[in-house]
């Protein structure tokens, strides 16, 4: 089983893919259409901002690759700024269109007095949906995150799992084989790596 991970030169790399290998899986870290639609899963990661991460998936034709993954069976991953592009606007230096595969938009944490932003540090899910398959023999426990925007979902439906930081924020969100992560599974010890390994079974439990 292969996995794929878009590079498009706005990804923690390395980190995401010495991840998936420690769970025992072929992984490629790749820009190429052909090895992407080729894959058995799909992962989307990103540091930096929205703007200009939708500009180099763009620029490559990436953009229009991911939503292909998305419109068929491969299971796709967004992780931290690779989740919230799947949304369908950014207000991040701006407004800026997303690749619109999940209803919502990002938006920047309200001030708040006593919440630091960025969001950085170690805060609990809450599963909004404990019957996903992202959760299979999971239980509630914290994860890291490190982030100044927040994904509002348009659909209730589409909401896995929130964290706690003033308000529920959206920590987890999934629509059919299309998942995204708003904290850093491959930095949030046995929690994330198990989520990610859960994340990369589905593909096998479908087949």
């Amino acid at each position: 089983m292969t996995v794929a991970i878009v590079d498009y030169g706005m990804g923690n790399l390395h980190s995401v893919s010495k991840a998936v290998e420690r769970l025992g899986y072929e992984c490629v870290v790749t820009g190429d259409a052909e090895q992407i639609l080729a894959a058995d899963s799909v992962i989307l990661p990103g540091v930096g901002a929205f703007g200009d991460a939708m500009g180099h998936l763009r620029e490559n034709g990436l953009d229009l690759v991911v939503k292909q993954v998305a419109a068929g069976e491969q299971p796709l991953l967004g992780i931290c700024l690779g989740m919230q592009l799947l949304f369908s606007t950014g207000e991040e230096h701006g407004s800026h269109e997303g690749l619109d595969i999940l209803s919502g938009s990002v938006v920047r944490f309200a001030p708040r007095d006593g919440y630091k932003v960025p969001h950085m540090g170690w805060n609990k899910l809450s599963f909004r949906q404990p019957e996903n398959p992202l959760f299979v023999g999971l239980e509630e426990g914290h994860v890291y995150f490190v982030h100044s925007y927040h994904a509002l979902v348009a659909k209730e439906s589409d909401l896995l799992a929130v964290t706690d930081y003033g308000y529920p924020v959206t920590a987890i969100v999934g629509q059919d084989n299309v998942f995204g992560m708003q904290f850093h599974p491959e930095k949030s010890g046995e929690l994330g790596i198990k989520l990610l390994g859960n994340f990369l079974k589905i593909k096998r439990e479908r087949a």
